[in-house]
């Protein structure tokens, strides 16, 4: 009897040493990113010598794809957990409360039931076949997460609004993971409670109309747009990276968009991390003219929000985007990062100041102005991998499917 428990032991400590491997590995990538982090990273975190845990995984990628399938294993657990409420509003509340529950207990410590999950930023990184194993197990969580939109049998027609609505639910849920740490852990339910509402209820007051207004049309072509040989190499580039990633955007792939030389790529940036971040700087002029343009014009502040949220949306589609997803500072140097991050949020307060002036003048009801604004760039963010899910999205319905749902409430039938 003794092989059978020695097997036994083992393999208990072999289960227990993954687990560790998937929580820190989870960790580092959330924190470094997928290019950032290393397995020898992850190794010392265990402590265990990078020969040895590639008893576990041969490579990194291997790692990658067990924290990401790990992920989508628990938020799917979460969606079934939900899937049991009777209608679409409490359903959608059940699963923002209980995701936040989830990283409380990560946030408190608690690695046996709270185990760090991995952010999906770094899917689009992952190449042939990892890829397609991760996509694959994600519209499978898909597909369920858009049942509990659903009151009934999903109807062909509606399908497509749907699709916007649960990406958008989706989406903002996990983005959670970005921000939930400025919270106390003991708050958690409470900036769930928040979140959920405004998710159902919307953001304007009883007197709030979505309506196109005089901003609109100011903010159809904003500053810093341009037909320069620079910027479009910037665009070329931008959609790129957003497409397939820091290695995916090789200098040939952007070249070849433009009919360059590799030579003309290296006249304009010395570096590829020179690049993404000549593509952040570009976002953040975009979004700083329309916000500024959009705050110095008149009009309430449910007026101005609703406006440069969907001038956003809008040239994000438009022949001048797109615009670089925000997940793309993982792919950037340790010293450029900070930088990055401190202006996306110093960009973002300025959606946390549209809301308060909505407040003060009634156009918005009174929520929690800091979670909205999250939502707001969030959602803007997010508009970037709508196509995934509704392949003839343009700038005018991606308005209609994506942006007015978040301002009038998720479930709101039209």
């Amino acid at each position: 009897m003794e092989e059978p428990v020695n097997a036994s032991r083992m393999t208990q400590r072999y289960a227990k040493k993954r687990e560790a491997i998937l929580h820190e590995a989870a960790r580092l990538f959330n924190r470094s990113g997928m290019k950032g982090a290393t397995l020898s990273d992850v190794a010392g975190a265990v402590g265990l010598s990078t020969n040895s845990i590639t008893y576990y995984y041969k490579k990194k990628e291997d790692l990658v794809v067990a924290c990401l399938l790990r992920s989508i294993e628990t938020v799917s657990g979460i969606i079934a957990s939900a899937a049991r409420e009777t209608g679409p509003e409490q359903r959608v509340r059940a699963f923002i409360r209980l995701f936040f529950a989830r990283l409380a207990r990560t946030a408190a410590g608690d690695v046996a039931d709270g185990s760090e999950m991995m952010t999906f930023r770094d899917v689009h990184l992952l190449g042939s076949p990892h890829s397609e194993v991760v996509f694959g197990a994600y519209v499978e969580m898909f597909r369920h997460c858009r049942r509990l939109l659903a009151a009934g049998p999903i109807r062909p027609g509606k399908r497509t609004e749907l699709n916007a609505r649960t990406h958008l639910l989706l989406t903002l849920t996990l983005w959670t993971m970005s921000w939930s740490a400025r919270y106390d852990p003991e708050d958690y339910e409470l900036a769930a409670g928040r979140m959920a509402d405004i998710l159902v209820a919307g953001i304007g007051s009883k007197t709030a109309a979505w309506r196109m207004t005089a901003l609109d049309a100011a903010l159809t072509a904003p500053p810093g747009a341009s037909d320069s040989a620079q910027d479009a190499f910037l665009r070329a580039a931008t959609a790129l990276i957003n497409e397939a990633g820091y290695r995916g955007a090789s200098v040939e792939r952007i070249s070849a968009r433009l009919n360059l030389t590799k030579g003309a790529f290296y006249h304009h940036h010395p570096s590829k991390e020179e690049l993404i971040a000549a593509c952040f700087e570009r976002k953040f002029t975009v979004i700083r003219e329309i916000q500024r343009i959009a705050m110095a014009g008149k009009g309430s502040g449910w007026d101005k929000l609703c406006a440069v949220s969907r001038a956003l949306v809008r040239h994000h589609f438009s022949e001048q985007g797109p615009l670089l997803r925000t997940s793309a500072w993982s792919e950037l140097p340790e010293e450029m990062r900070a930088a990055k991050l401190d202006e996306t949020s110093r960009l973002d307060r300025r959606f946390a100041s549209l809301l308060v002036d909505g407040m003060q003048d009634g156009s918005i009801r009174p929520l929690d102005q800091a979670i909205a604004g999250d939502l707001v760039s969030g959602m803007i963010n997010a508009a970037v991998l709508l196509d995934r899910w509704v392949p003839d999205v343009n700038g005018e319905n991606a308005i209609e499917l994506f942006v007015r749902p978040l301002f009038e409430g998720l479930l709101v039938e039209r």
